[in-house]
């Protein structure tokens, strides 16, 4: 299996490390396995590319490459630049934090696998959930590296060889547990956590000048029952399949008469 590999938190983020572990893992002995990874944080940057400026990249290993871009931006230089034949998979992550719920709209992390998905080739993004039962572990990946590799071989052997119009990309969320306690896998929808949001708050540097920090709301909210946040604070992993569809098919017959 050829595996392209990238993430929004930088390469040299520790998360990376540990989805590379995976991958290797999931590649084989006779299997590739490339890292194309911004070369500085991009959380936050969603689906966005470098559409107006062009890109610095720069090889520090055989098969590592550092962009100076979004993850979306590692993805298309990955496809069309770095290596020499597509890949049959694309994962993104480990992300450091959730991507669950509302925060998967923002997500750099999804941003790579969405892209990913409207080249054609099937991507998983992947976090690790973060809270009181594993922020404090020696490795709060553990549950990630842990089960990983099984998540992932299923959503392969699951996912549909031919799909019409836009392909399908997947948003996995690791439970914020040690990796003993992962009750198991749910495949459930993106959720929304009631009142969870970013909002600004001011801060006057030395000068006397303003400047705005985002801050985000409180992630151990959880969302509707049967949704991702919450089977992820129950212990499980969430695994949400998604496509870069933003049409809300279901207001088709109530919105109607807007049509003339």
């Amino acid at each position: 299996m050829r595996i392209l590999i990238t993430n929004d938190d930088g390469i040299s983020a520790p998360g990376l490390a540990v989805l590379e572990t995976i991958a290797h893992d999931l590649a084989g002995p006779g299997g590739e396995v490339w890292t194309v990874a911004p070369a500085f944080e991009q959380s936050g940057v969603g689906h966005c590319i470098s559409y107006a400026r062009p890109f610095m990249i720069q090889k520090i290993g055989p098969t590592r490459v550092a962009v100076e871009g979004s993850p979306a931006d590692c993805v298309l230089a990955g496809l069309f630049e770095v290596m020499n034949e597509r890949p049959d998979l694309i994962l993104s992550g480990v992300n450091r934090g959730n991507n669950s719920a509302e925060n998967a709209l923002y997500s750099g992390t999804l941003g790579g696998a969405i892209e990913g998905a409207l080249q054609g080739v099937l991507s998983i993004a992947f976090s690790q959930y973060f809270g009181p039962g594993n922020r404090d572990l020696d490795d709060p990946f553990e549950a990630s590296l842990a089960h990983g590799k099984d998540v992932i071989e299923r959503i392969v052997a699951n996912t549909p060889k031919n799909q019409p119009d836009y392909q399908l990309f997947y948003n996995v969320n690791v439970p914020p547990v040690a990796a003993k306690d992962v009750k198991g896998i749910a495949l459930v929808p993106q959720g929304l956590r009631p009142g969870v949001g970013f909002h600004t708050e001011a801060t006057t540097s030395p000068s006397g000048r303003q400047f705005l920090w985002i801050k985000g709301g409180n992630q151990q909210v959880q969302s509707a029952p049967g949704t991702d946040a919450a089977v992820n604070l129950d212990g499980y992993i969430s695994v949400t399949p998604m496509r870069a569809d933003f049409t809300a098919h279901d207001m088709f017959d109530t919105l109607g008469a807007i049509a003339t």
